[in-house]
């Protein structure tokens, strides 16, 4: 069984930054291509960013890019997500998710085939 653990989601004031930590349980991480994705009330889970199981390859959704950065550390089984600048629209669920795969990352959620349970991350004005 694979198990994905969110944690480092809260309350920020706007224009403070966030490290969201991920942690895979349960296989060898480095065959894991890591997603992150948010949904907000009432809205639809979007993506925002995934690494390769090598960490060489990165994408970011372009609402997003240049203020988040993702990374990764097979030392102890964890995908980071920081955000910079965070605004009052990026309050919302965040969830990380794996695909145990060599192909290049995806940003579809279909792609991802284990899911953490979220953590929730909201930015006061």
């Amino acid at each position: 069984q694979v198990r994905l653990v969110e944690s480092g989601g809260g309350l920020v004031q706007a224009g403070e930054s966030l490290r969201l930590s991920c942690v895979v349980y349960g296989r060898t991480f480095s065959r894991y291509n890591v997603g992150w994705f948010r949904q907000a009330p009432g809205k639809e889970r979007t993506f925002i960013a995934t690494i390769s199981w090598s960490g060489r390859i990165t994408k970011y959704a372009d609402s997003m890019e240049g203020r988040t950065a993702v990374s990764r550390d097979d030392a102890t089984d964890t995908v980071y997500l920081e955000m910079n600048g965070l605004k009052v629209e990026d309050t919302a669920v965040y969830y990380c998710a794996a695909a145990a795969t060599f192909d290049p990352p995806q940003t579809s959620e279909t792609y991802y085939a284990y899911w953490g349970q979220g953590t929730q991350v909201t930015v006061s004005s």
